[in-house]
């Protein structure tokens, strides 16, 4: 068994297309319409690893997110993340956080309110 995706509702795909691309790196491995009034899209760091499934469905009108959900994603250096983000006029939610030494997080909100973690292993 194997990990496939995890499906976040969104409020725009065009914004959150780019955000997950151009901010955290992902690419987009598909992107169709799933109805009249629906369009998905489905992105991961490579073709075959577990993907981000936006779904953006003009029928409805609120999006709920768990308050307490985050999506993690490791990266190389945090703190050449941390001024990637702010260049791009993202605020930081909290962090830089260090819970043991062989780790160091920080959380930025996704344009749908989603909080999403960037880490570093050390």
């Amino acid at each position: 068994m194997s990990f496939l995706w995890t499906t976040i509702k969104v409020k725009n795909l065009k914004e959150s297309v780019e955000f997950y691309r151009d901010i955290v790196g992902l690419e987009v491995q598909r992107q169709f319409e799933a109805g009249p009034e629906t369009e998905i899209a489905f992105l991961a760091a490579a073709d075959g690893q577990t993907a981000v499934e936006l779904i953006d469905d003009q029928n409805q009108n609120e999006i709920e997110l768990g308050a307490d959900i985050s999506l993690g994603f490791e990266v190389d250096s945090l703190v050449e993340k941390m001024k990637f983000v702010e260049e791009k006029n993202i605020a930081i939610q909290s962090g830089p956080i260090s819970p043991n030494p062989n780790i160091e997080f920080f959380f930025v909100l996704d344009p749908n309110g989603l909080r999403i973690q960037f880490v570093e292993n050390k």
